[in-house]
């Protein structure tokens, strides 16, 4: 559907005329109540911290792992190499 379709040229909102708004209801959806987050409570922030710092060791872990691997295929890979072009 192009953009175009989705303008609406005239929109009334509380009363007062508006023109050329993407949505006609777009300040009723945005109201401040909608956009705030309620604080985190202290256990909820510690929680969300530790579950961080776990994801964060998690994949540390796993880019060790893998670096491993590359460096052990890498490794191999140059002594077949190595190992042939000694036969030559």
């Amino acid at each position: 559907m192009p953009l175009s379709s989705h303008v609406f040229d005239f929109a009334e909102i509380d009363g007062r005329n508006l023109r050329n708004f993407y949505c006609h209801n777009a300040l009723i959806c945005m109201t401040y109540e909608n956009r705030m987050k309620p604080a985190a409570s202290g256990v909820e922030r510690e929680a969300r911290l530790e579950k961080r710092r776990i994801e964060a060791e998690q994949a540390l872990e796993e880019h060790r792992k893998a670096e491993a691997a590359f460096r052990a295929n890498y490794e191999r890979l140059k002594a077949e190499r190595l190992a042939r072009e000694a036969k030559k």
